[in-house]
């Protein structure tokens, strides 16, 4: 709160206050006061108008600054007034009582807003629960009369189920500490169920699968890790050559953790697009030249390593290869307390 702009918000006050000053030494000189009282009285007015100006002044700057301060240094700035006493003038009391309903406005709009969500991701997660019921049917049908159908068939129920699974790890990506468990696990274990998962697919796509030393055992949730190497095989099949395809998986181990490597000889990424690929919905050149893409796989996988505490990144080189490395660091005080 700066004096200069106080002393112009009050320059009405200031004015009105010379105005009678001027209006009642001219009636002492008219009425011949004696010139030590009018001296006097002049001294007293100003000290008193000063006094007055500085205090409201001076009073009001401690409680607009402070306000000012707190809002600017919290993350949530409308618990601003958790951080304030209220104030002692009338002004700062209404602006106190008027932040103060606008918050309990605001908090109760949040939960409200929250709630719905809350139900509206519950409501989600149900009805996939329910819809991969009828897709586990079709794809054991599909499985059982494999020579009486088309490959397209085939593929794009395959498409279904992996996009309904994406729905309902994204709606729980956000809570998803409320879901997963770290414990050890077997690389190979958990590279096994994938290859199971995509057998179909990766033999109608003739892609060579390739697993070489992944005995290693990693602190993770094995359905997030699960979720995770999916994606990522996916888009490698997704992203394929049309001849001689392999996806690579393998693993090594350094001082303070262990990479797992996902290789694959297909299409490649730009080098434009790979500082995006962990976007929300960037589908990049790829996705627009080769097939429809929604953006949204390696994004949730980024999201959950995060979460899981695990880095991933990518290399890549167009129309050789792509490189999507996993690090699972190590912890030695689990193992203590094992």
């Amino acid at each position: 709160m700066k004096f200069g702009k106080y002393l112009k918000d009050n320059l009405f006050n200031i004015i009105s206050f010379f105005t009678i000053y001027i209006f009642i030494i001219l009636l002492f000189i008219a009425f011949e006061i004696d010139f030590s009282l009018i001296v006097s009285i002049t001294f007293l007015l100003f000290t008193y108008f000063i006094i007055n100006l500085l205090y409201s002044y001076f009073r009001k700057k401690y409680f607009y600054n402070n306000l000012i301060f707190n809002t600017e240094k919290l993350d949530k700035s409308y618990l601003v007034l958790e951080t304030l006493n209220k104030p002692n003038f009338y002004e700062g009391e209404l602006l106190w009582d008027i932040l103060y309903n606008i918050n309990k406005s605001m908090n109760e709009n949040v939960k409200n807003y929250e709630l719905q969500v809350t139900e509206f991701k519950e409501y989600i997660e149900l009805w996939i629960h329910e819809v991969k019921i009828p897709i586990s049917s079709l794809v054991l049908m599909i499985h059982n009369h494999k020579d009486d159908l088309n490959r397209r068939l085939i593929e794009q129920t395959k498409r279904i189920e992996d996009y309904v699974e994406q729905v309902l790890f994204y709606v729980r990506s956000e809570n998803s500490e409320k879901d997963y468990l770290i414990t050890e696990n077997k690389l190979s274990k958990l590279i096994n169920n994938v290859a199971i998962k995509n057998k179909d697919y990766l033999l109608e796509s003739k892609i060579d699968f390739i697993v070489e030393n992944v005995d290693y055992t990693v602190l993770t949730d094995s359905k997030w890790l699960e979720f995770i190497l999916n994606q990522i095989i996916n888009n490698s099949i997704k992203y394929k050559k049309n001849n001689n395809s392999y996806i690579k998986l393998f693993a090594y181990e350094e001082k303070n953790k262990i990479t797992l490597v996902i290789e694959d000889n297909g299409i490649g990424i730009p080098s434009a697009d790979i500082s995006r690929v962990f976007d929300k919905s960037f589908t990049g050149h790829n996705g627009r030249i080769k097939t429809k893409s929604t953006g949204m796989g390696l994004f949730i996988a980024k999201n959950l390593c995060n979460k899981l505490g695990h880095k991933i990144f990518i290399e890549s080189k167009v129309s050789e290869y792509t490189k999507v490395y996993i690090e699972f660091s190590k912890n030695e005080y689990y193992s203590v307390l094992k």
